[in-house]
C-alpha cells in the first residue's frame, strides 16, 4: 500500500488529507466518494508518523498476536469441542460454548471471529485459515479432513491427542533441564559475587607488593574491573545482541537455516532436538495416514509441525520424492536423517502393505531414543558442570594464593 497527501479546498477553507491506497487513481476515487471538497493537488508521500503510531497502538490492542496460541488452552478447547460435536450439537453452538469456557484472550478472539464467519455461511476450515500461524497447519488440515469425511469430532479428538503428545515431550524436556539450568545460574551468581566483592579485598594488597603478578591473578583483576566498571554495559550489549539475533533469525531465512543446522551439532542439545523432531514427524505422519489423509498431504502436514528449519527443509525432500513417483522409503533416504534400519523397515512395510504398523514401530523407536536422552540429561551435563566449577575454583585459588606465596617468600617467611 502507498500513501497519498491530497491538498483540497472546501469553500474558502484549505486543508490536507492522507489516504492509504494501492495507487494514485484509487486515492483520487476514494477522495471523490468522500465529497469533502475540490482536489487541488495530490502527491505520494512516505507513511506519516501518526499513522504508524496509530497502527502500532491498534496492533497492541488486538488480542490476536503473531504467535502461537498457548497449547494447553488450545488442547482443552479442542477436547470440549469434540465432546459437544460428538453429542450432536451444531458447530456454531459448540464453538460458542467453548468460547465461553476459554480464558485465553487470543484463542477467545479467534473463536469469536470463527463463530461470526460460520454463521455467515462459510466452513470451519475457511473460518480458521486466516489464523493458520496461530493454530498451526496441522489444525487446519485435520479439521478440513473431518469436514470432508463427516468425522469432524473424531478428527478434532485426534488433533488434541497429537498436540498433547507434543506438549508432553516439551514438558519432559523442561523437567530434565530444570536442575542443570538452576545449577548454571547459581554458578554465575556465585562467580559474580566472588569477583565483585572478594577479589577487590586482595587487589590493594597485590598492588602494594609491586611484585609481578601471575596470569591467574591478572585475569581475576581484569574480570573484576570489567564487571565493576562496565557490568551494565556488558549486560545491555548481551541483551541487544540477543535481540538482534532473534530479529534477524525471524527475518533472514538463510541465517535461520544455518543456525538450526548448527544447533543439531551441539552436544546434548543437538541429539534432543534431532530425536524430538524425528519422533514428532513420524508420529504425526502415521496418525494422518491412518486417518485417511493422502500420503502427500500427510507428509506436508507433518513437515509443517517440525520446528527446526534445517530438518524441515530436509523432510520436504520426502514430499518431493513421493510427488515425483518414487517410493516412500526412497524419499526418507533422500532426507539423510534416517538410519538404514529405519529405511529397511519402511521398505518392508511398503512391500507388505503394512505401512502403519512399521510407522508405529519407528515412532516408538524414536520416542524411546528421546526418552532415554531426556532421562540422562542431568548425568550427561554433570561432567561439564563439575569441570566448570573445578576450573573456576582453580583460577580463583591460583589467582589469590600464587601472589601471596610470592610475597611470603620475598619476606623470608
Amino acid at each position: 500500500m502507498k500513501f497519498f497527501e491530497i491538498y483540497y479546498r472546501h469553500g474558502k477553507h484549505k486543508s490536507t488529507l492522507v489516504l492509504e491506497t494501492s495507487n494514485k487513481l484509487d486515492a483520487m476515487r476514494e477522495f471523490q466518494k468522500m465529497e469533502m471538497g475540490v482536489m487541488v493537488s495530490i502527491k505520494e508521500i512516505s507513511e506519516p508518523l501518526k499513522m504508524r503510531f496509530d497502527k502500532l497502538i491498534k496492533q497492541q490492542k488486538n488480542p490476536i498476536k503473531k504467535r502461537r496460541v498457548p497449547i494447553e488452552s488450545y488442547i482443552a478447547a479442542l477436547r470440549q469441542l469434540a465432546v459437544m460435536l460428538d453429542a450432536g450439537m451444531p458447530i456454531n453452538v459448540s464453538l460458542t460454548e467453548v468460547n465461553k469456557a476459554t480464558k485465553e484472550p487470543m484463542l477467545k478472539a479467534i473463536l469469536h471471529k470463527a463463530i461470526e464467519d460460520i454463521e455467515g455461511g462459510i466452513s470451519l476450515t475457511d473460518a480458521l485459515k486466516p489464523y493458520t500461524y496461530q493454530l498451526g497447519n496441522l489444525s487446519v488440515s485435520m479439521i478440513h479432513l473431518g469436514e470432508q469425511t463427516g468425522t469432524l469430532s473424531e478428527s478434532i479428538t485426534r488433533l488434541s491427542e497429537i498436540l498433547q503428545n507434543i506438549h508432553d515431550n516439551r514438558v519432559k524436556l523442561q523437567k530434565a533441564t530444570r536442575y542443570p539450568l538452576i545449577t548454571i545460574v547459581a554458578m554465575m551468581i556465585a562467580f559474580t559475587i566472588v569477583i565483585i566483592f572478594v577479589v577487590p579485598q586482595f587487589e590493594e594488597l597485590f598492588r602494594e607488593s609491586n611484585a609481578e603478578l601471575p596470569f591467574p591473578t591478572l585475569l581475576l583483576l581484569w574480570t573484576e574491573n570489567a564487571l565493576t566498571h562496565y557490568g551494565p554495559y556488558i549486560v545491555a550489549a548481551a541483551v541487544l545482541l540477543a535481540g538482534l539475533y532473534s530479529y534477524f533469525y525471524q527475518k533472514n531465512a538463510a541465517l535461520a537455516l544455518k543456525s538450526d543446522q548448527l544447533l543439531l551439532k551441539i552436544y546434548i542439545v543437538g541429539a534432543v532436538t534431532r530425536y524430538a523432531m524425528l519422533g514428532r514427524f513420524v508420529y504425526i505422519f502415521n496418525v494422518l495416514v491412518h486417518a485417511g489423509i493422502p500420503i502427500v498431504d500427510a507428509l506436508k502436514a507433518a513437515v509443517g509441525v517440525v520446528e527446526n528449519r534445517y530438518m524441515k527443509q530436509q523432510f520436504s525432500k520426502i514430499t518431493e520424492a513421493v510427488e515425483e513417483g518414487r517410493s516412500l522409503h526412497s524419499g526418507f533416504e533422500s532426507s539423510n536423517f534416517f538410519e538404514s534400519m529405519i529405511l529397511q523397515m519402511l521398505k518392508a512395510g511398503e512391500d507388505a502393505g503394512a505401512l502403519n504398523t512399521m510407522l508405529e514401530k519407528i515412532t516408538k523407536y524414536y520416542n524411546d531414543k528421546y526418552d532415554n536422552i531426556i532421562d540422562n540429561v542431568s548425568s550427561m551435563i554433570e561432567p561439564i558442570l563439575i569441570a566448570a566449577i573445578a576450573g573456576f575454583v582453580l583460577v580463583l585459588a591460583l589467582g589469590i594464593f600464587l601472589p601471596m606465596w610470592t610475597m611470603a617468600e620475598a619476606m623470608g617467611m
